[in-house]
């Protein structure tokens, strides 16, 4: 089959690799129709993921038919349409009895070597390092996906593939990060970064109530679609961010703010941004935080910081001594998906997200090498790149 192959810092490879194989009676196998390259698939195209290893299968945004299933998968059927999220996750665990599917207990097949790095293992993640179990991804035409008697979201005849794609990911990631921050209709909820998951960010807060949803970033045509959305948008480039917010919230600062940025994050200060690649230059940290160290700073004291962007391994210089004295809540992790997907899917069937307008780019699995220096690089107007077989 063809899938994409990470071969090394921003060197990506449509190759023909094994298909999959059944390998567990819970296992399914899946003929995408459908996949995406994330704004997190983009840290180890810039070589920032620690645990990848030449030739990984990559992607972990994906849908398609279900065209086998192992011998004690009672859930789903050889031609049941589905949308798997990222998180492999086992459903029995005492994590996932409390719904903290991310941090699953069981799917990681390589838990000691996570737990060496973060002190306990993650869950399992689909293309995305040897940290997180190594596990092929869904940028292929064939994906492997274990306990999926448990994981993968059937879709309801009517909706799309394009229209449903995203519940595998970034919708409920976006739903996650604004449902962490509780939000009350008085509230400003501000959102780092106009990706894609912030989008989503900024959809769901709407949805939850905010008062008003700021959203901050420097891609033009991305903070158009976030104002055509209904956001105040800042241009941090043009404009200072910490004043603007100060203005709209008469000097008290937002109550909740979410980093959609994580680890690659953009300063507008220029010696901030230095100082920060000549750290990571030297290994002396591994992630830009400067988006952390705004939020930290203008945020209203008492208020809540939420972060659904990735970050990898160490940061420096964070103002933790104002984040205690300022009584700020930090709620942040990668997304309990099978928490939020039933609840999602129903949104989705009644219009109340936006879910396709912002898909600026589609190709095949061939093209998806270019693709990622596009998305990359954010030209062409890119916003999101869908990919099929």
């Amino acid at each position: 089959m063809k899938a994409i192959t990470w071969h090394g810092k921003h060197d990506m490879r449509c190759e023909t690799v094994p298909d999959p194989e059944i390998e567990h009676g819970r296992d399914a196998i899946i003929k995408m129709s459908a996949c995406a390259i994330c704004g997190s698939d983009l840290h180890f195209y810039d070589g920032f993921m620690p645990g990848m290893e030449s030739g990984d299968i990559v992607g972990h945004e994906f849908m398609g038919e279900v065209v086998e299933v192992g011998k004690d998968n009672r859930k789903l059927a050889v031609g049941d349409r589905v949308v798997v999220p990222f998180t492999i996750v086992c459903g029995e665990c005492d994590q996932c009895r409390r719904g903290n599917f991310s941090v699953c207990e069981r799917s990681n097949r390589n838990a000691e070597t996570a737990a060496k790095m973060f002190g306990h293992t993650t869950a399992g993640l689909f293309g995305y390092s040897h940290l997180t179990g190594g596990y092929s991804g869904g940028q292929a035409e064939y994906v492997r996906v274990p306990f999926a008697d448990f994981g993968p979201v059937k879709v309801p005849e009517g909706l799309s593939d394009e229209e449903v794609l995203f519940l595998g990911d970034i919708l409920p990631t976006g739903w996650q990060g604004a449902k962490n921050c509780d939000i009350q209709p008085t509230d400003t909820v501000a959102i780092w970064g106009a990706g894609p998951v912030g989008l989503f960010a900024l959809q769901s807060a709407i949805i939850q109530g905010a008062k008003q949803v700021v959203v901050i970033d420097e891609v033009p045509e991305r903070l158009a679609i976030a104002a055509r959305m209904g956001a105040i948008t800042i241009n941090f480039q043009e404009e200072s961010t910490v004043e603007r917010l100060n203005d709209l919230t008469q000097g008290k600062g937002p109550e909740c703010c979410i980093d959609c940025v994580g680890m690659e994050a953009h300063s507008g200060y220029e010696a901030e941004h230095l100082f920060d690649r000549a750290k990571q230059a030297i290994m002396a940290e591994t992630d830009r935080p400067h988006v952390l160290r705004e939020m930290i700073y203008v945020c209203r004291p008492g208020g809540t910081i939420s972060v659904p962007g990735v970050y990898g391994g160490l940061v420096d210089k964070i103002p933790f001594g104002a984040a205690m004295n300022k009584s700020l809540s930090f709620k942040m992790g990668q997304t309990h998906v099978n928490k939020w997907a039933d609840d999602l899917l129903g949104r989705i069937q009644q219009g109340q997200f936006d879910t396709t307008s912002f898909i600026s780019h589609r190709g095949t699995l061939e093209d998806g090498p270019e693709l990622y220096k596009t998305f990359r690089d954010k030209t062409d107007n890119c916003t999101k790149v869908v990919l099929t077989p």
